[in-house]
């Protein structure tokens, strides 16, 4: 369980250098990170919680990293 949650936490922070130097985003390197794992952290105790989830914990973190990415930066613009 603790190996999953740190192999999240890798993957999320690559997902999030990744996006921000491919220029998919455009938040900032470290802000990017944060987004992506911190969404990644959200989903692994939700589908811990309710036992949901797209396949493998690597799998699970990329997209929520994804999607922590495209939600919390547009949901904060003015």
């Amino acid at each position: 369980m603790f190996l999953a949650l740190f192999g999240t936490v890798v993957i999320a922070g690559i997902v999030g250098y990744i996006s921000e130097k491919s220029g998919f985003t455009h938040n900032g390197c470290l802000p990017s990170i944060i987004f992506c794992v911190g969404g990644a952290f959200l989903f692994y105790f939700v589908s811990i919680m309710f036992r949901i989830g797209f396949g493998s914990p690597g799998v699970d973190a990329i997209i929520a990293s994804i999607g922590a990415l495209i939600i919390v930066p547009t949901h904060w613009q003015n």
